[in-house]
């Protein structure tokens, strides 16, 4: 989605990426290859203008030794930051931002004393994944005997997210804050409401606080900044995902200027765009079922393709299994309630199978 921006721009793209006819080979040139292969690396950047990324598990190390560090956005420090969720929430805490509370763990055992609690993995968590809800000593029994830290067990009310945008010039601008359901089984977003109903003294805080984090990063590019807003009425910083963000994916439709657009705008020095929403939207996620995995099949397609205001994402992947994130739908309407019905439709009929039962 930020190759199809940066084209309509003008500009060329290579894309780094270990599957051969990867979804962005479809608008950009690839290069078939780890982002951890220092020989394609050294292509990559001989090659490139800007480098940036879309994924976080990233050697930092070997990408130091082939590229050019200059090239890199966001830079190659903060990915550092966010690869290590420990070092994350230590970096925040003495910012001064509001995180909960965490504390770092190096047996099992050690989390007993802290039930009902999170153990979170400190390196390679994505989509949910290296997230563990502990309520109960049972629970132990999920726990994984990798490097972590514990987090308090937030009763949240709402779960909030904020795309912040930062140039090289300290520019700053928010977009909307919005609401994210999270599907119980996979631990990953579901479907996000935008913008969100909240108070507005939440949604100046939610701002306020998704600002200050990217600031306290100098932060230069795209970030998408996952908060909570637990039943005491505190707003606390999660996490901060360093790229253009699922939870900005609504944009496309909603916005005067898209989390994809404003990435490349920022790569290319070009001026911040316009943030204002212009009409509300609901993002749901096409996730492959349970029961399948192979060449995907989309049920439900032209059912919900008739609907005025639907707009699918299918992002072209080979291959799918239970739980891949396989698209993206988004709804809008002038009426957010109707928007919402719309999507709950959406959720019911389009489903994501293979052609092989598991």
């Amino acid at each position: 989605m930020t190759a199809q921006e940066a084209r309509k721009l003008g500009f060329n793209v290579i894309v780094l990426d270990p599957v051969k006819d990867c979804p962005a080979s479809m608008v950009a040139n690839q290069i078939i290859g780890s982002v951890n292969d220092p020989e394609k690396l050294h292509i990559l950047n001989k090659n490139s203008n800007i480098i940036t990324y879309e994924i976080e598990q990233i050697d930092t190390h070997i990408l130091k030794q082939n590229v050019d560090v200059e090239k890199v956005f966001p830079q190659i420090e903060i990915l550092e930051i966010i690869q290590d969720k420990f070092r994350q929430k230590n970096f925040f805490n003495k910012k001064g931002i509001p995180v909960p509370f965490f504390k770092e763990i190096n047996t099992i055992d050690e989390i007993k004393e802290h039930i009902p609690v999170v153990q979170k993995v400190r390196f390679g968590g994505y989509d949910g994944r290296g997230v563990i809800v502990i309520k109960d000593e049972k629970d132990l029994e999920k726990a994984v005997d990798k490097p972590s830290y514990i987090e308090e067990l937030i009763d949240i009310e709402k779960e909030l997210a904020v795309m912040v945008v930062r140039d090289s010039h300290g520019n700053i601008k928010t977009y909307p804050v919005v609401e994210m359901v999270f599907n119980p089984e996979g631990n990953l977003l579901d479907y996000l409401i935008s913008p969100s109903d909240l108070e507005e003294k939440y949604i100046k805080e939610a701002k306020e606080v998704a600002k200050s984090a990217v600031d306290a990063l100098d932060g230069v590019g795209v970030f998408g900044v996952e908060l909570f807003l637990d039943k005491k009425g505190r707003i606390l910083l999660n996490e901060i995902a360093p790229r253009p963000h699922n939870s900005g994916h609504y944009t496309i439709e909603s916005c005067e200027t898209s989390q994809f657009e404003q990435h490349v705008r920022i790569a290319a020095n070009l001026p911040l765009g316009s943030t204002y929403q212009m009409i509300p939207a609901v993002t749901i996620n096409l996730l492959g079922e349970s029961g399948y995995k192979g060449n995907p099949v989309y049920e439900g397609l032209e059912n919900v393709m008739k609907i005025d205001g639907v707009y699918v994402h299918i992002y072209g992947k080979k291959n799918t299994f239970p739980l891949r994130k396989m698209g993206h739908v988004t709804v809008i309407d002038k009426d957010k309630n109707k928007a919402i019905e719309k999507a709950k439709f959406v959720k019911q009929n389009l489903k994501v199978k293979g052609d092989e039962k598991i």
